[in-house]
């Protein structure tokens, strides 16, 4: 390691980077990442759907109502005899019109054949952007108990089909409890 003492008589302005600032904001910035990393990396398993009082919305029939759940435990789906509730741990069920079960790949077909009727019946994509409130919506009612995958992988699948606005219903609350 070397030194300059300074010595030789002539005065010459020194060559060398600090360093020192540099170190101070290195370690100031891991520091932070160190806390920040774990409070990012939570997950969302506690997730709970709010109960809220909410308005009357203006319901369209072209409206695509989906619900998610999952199977419970043993494996059955809601409607079974038996069915002991959605479970964390659950298969994904997704219910096309809040009726009809449906796989992603049947819920991407069938969302996108439905979307594509509507345009069509519209007078094609050039009308419903002249008339945006004609364009239909996705309200998805989740599960309290399902996970965040199944919600979102519904989610994915009608965006993917075509239909630009998806949303959540809630349950109502008693305005009077």
């Amino acid at each position: 390691m070397a030194i300059s003492t300074g010595g030789g008589g002539a005065e010459t302005p020194m060559s060398d980077i600090n360093t020192t600032p540099l170190v101070d904001v290195m370690l100031v910035l891991l520091i932070i990442f160190l806390i920040a990393v774990p409070v990012a990396i939570q997950t969302i398993e506690k997730l709970r759907i709010p109960i809220i009082e909410s308005a009357e919305s203006k319901d369209k029939v072209e409206n695509l109502l989906l619900t998610v759940s999952t199977t419970d435990e043993a494996g059955r789906s809601a409607g079974e005899p038996g069915f002991a509730g959605a479970s964390r741990n659950g298969e994904c069920r997704v219910y096309f019109n809040n009726i009809t079960p449906v796989s992603s790949e049947e819920l991407r077909d069938r969302a996108f054949e439905r979307l594509d009727n509507i345009v069509k019946r519209e007078g094609g994509p050039e009308a419903l952007k002249n008339n945006p409130d004609a364009i239909p919506q996705v309200h998805i009612r989740g599960d309290v108990s399902a996970p965040w995958r199944c919600v979102a992988g519904a989610i994915y699948n009608v965006q993917v089909s075509g239909y630009p606005t998806v949303g959540f219903i809630s349950n109502p609350v008693d305005p009077g409890a």
